[in-house]
């Protein structure tokens, strides 16, 4: 007899969204912005064709978590739980190694569904964002044999993407997500699947095959550990090492975890690698002449400008005048500590780093001005990272691999020929 599968938790969201994000351009656009009306457009419809409790959830997408939530955690929770998958494929997708992992974090509940002798169809319901060519499809997509054109023909020839901004495809736009809704709605009750244990994120593989991080980011904090703070200055948001720092604790219950444990799952959200290290140890790699491997990111406690050994290093930092280097500039207002010295550590923040700061107020005057809050932070972290990460590109040096230089091979031709027999 056919071993029946687990119900999955009635209340648990409908669908998990997995989504690449698109690097910023502009500071002030939102480049996920329709990736996000689509999420509130099928959530719409599913509530009118469920019975779904009110008040939960009806699906998920990072966007959608709250500031100061471990984004590990909280992604790894909801793909244990959420009753479909639904990858939203674009050329970007299939590159990403979150997205990889995402996808492998969930199909894992189906292999454990297998394992117990059960079968039925994959609980993933791809939806198109973009068209993708058969051959940039990774085998865990080729696998699904998904016809998307039931959903209508334009969808699978413009993509939710376009029939969202042109208006001409307004009404096929509103038929396309109806029918993934339903399509949702349909997989989640015929192929109920098991909540599973919510994962360690950072140690999963990319179910795309691809190698994981290829991009790296670094995190430098510049700010006085406990031991080391200016007299008068309160411990509150100070720890053993300089990395602890989250000026933030003063006023916001959420701000529990070191500031640059926050910008390092942001980091690892945006697809790169990092590495978090406070500016004495991070000196030497921004002050070397051999290629960086990647941008560097800066959180800077004015604090830290009263320490004369790092207000030196940074007057070197800013005096080699790396364009991908970024500095953030985080300032609690609520932080009685900092309402008299404010515009003293500014004035000497100005003239110790007046390059960097003058480049980083092009990107964002409220990174390098103060950042008041853990949301203003979470707000200006994407905009900051993905500029810097611009500047490395264009840039940085670029290094050819070791070894004998090959000579390019030439094609003799007639204007060569010619020039021969002149030379004769």
């Amino acid at each position: 007899m056919r071993q029946q599968p687990d119900r999955s938790d009635r209340q648990a969201p409908y669908f998990f969204l997995s989504y690449a994000h698109t690097p910023r351009f502009d500071a002030s656009a939102d480049p996920d912005h329709w990736v996000h009306q689509l999420f509130r457009d099928l959530c719409d419809y599913i509530m009118a064709l469920t019975d779904h409790p009110p008040g939960q959830p009806i699906g998920f997408m990072a966007r959608e978590m709250r500031i100061g939530e471990r984004w590990s955690d909280r992604l790894s929770e909801a793909l244990a739980t959420c009753r479909v998958f639904v990858p939203l494929y674009s050329p970007r997708y299939f590159v990403s190694d979150v997205c990889g992992k995402e996808w492998w974090a969930f199909s894992q509940r189906q292999e454990h569904r297998r394992s117990r002798g059960a079968t039925a169809d994959p609980a993933i319901v791809p939806a198109l964002w973009v068209p993708v060519q058969s051959e940039q499809l990774p085998d865990a997509a080729e696998a699904l044999q998904y016809d998307h054109e039931k959903f209508g023909r334009d969808y699978a020839t413009e993509g939710l993407y376009g029939l969202m901004k042109l208006r001409m495809f307004r009404d096929e736009y509103e038929r396309a997500v109806y029918q993934l809704a339903r399509a949702i709605v349909v997989t989640a009750e015929q192929n109920p699947i098991p909540t599973g244990e919510p994962l360690d994120f950072a140690d999963l593989p990319n179910a795309f095959g691809r190698r994981s991080g290829s991009r790296r980011l670094r995190i430098v904090v510049a700010a006085p550990s406990m031991q080391e703070l200016p007299r008068g200055r309160s411990p509150h948001c100070y720890g053993p090492s300089a990395v602890d720092w989250n000026p933030y604790r003063v006023s916001d219950a959420d701000a529990t975890r070191p500031l640059a444990e926050f910008a390092a799952e942001e980091v690892r959200r945006l697809d790169y690698r990092t590495a978090i290290q406070p500016l004495s140890e991070a000196a030497d790699g921004l002050l070397t002449d051999r290629p960086p491997d990647g941008p560097t990111l800066v959180l800077l406690d004015r604090w830290a400008l009263a320490d004369p050994g790092q207000r030196e290093l940074l007057a070197r930092v800013d005096l080699a005048a790396q364009p991908w280097v970024s500095v953030i500039v985080p300032w609690n207002r609520s932080d009685p500590d900092n309402t008299s010295a404010a515009y003293e550590l500014q004035t000497v923040l100005e003239k110790t780093l007046p390059r960097t700061i003058q480049r980083g107020r092009s990107v964002s005057r409220a990174a390098t001005g103060g950042v008041p809050s853990l949301e203003a932070f979470a707000a200006i972290l994407p905009t900051v990272i993905q500029w810097a990460a611009a500047q490395f590109i264009r840039y940085a040096p670029v290094h050819p691999p070791k070894g004998p230089a090959i000579a390019r091979p030439r094609l003799r031709g007639p204007l060569e020929e010619a020039t021969d027999d002149r030379r004769a």
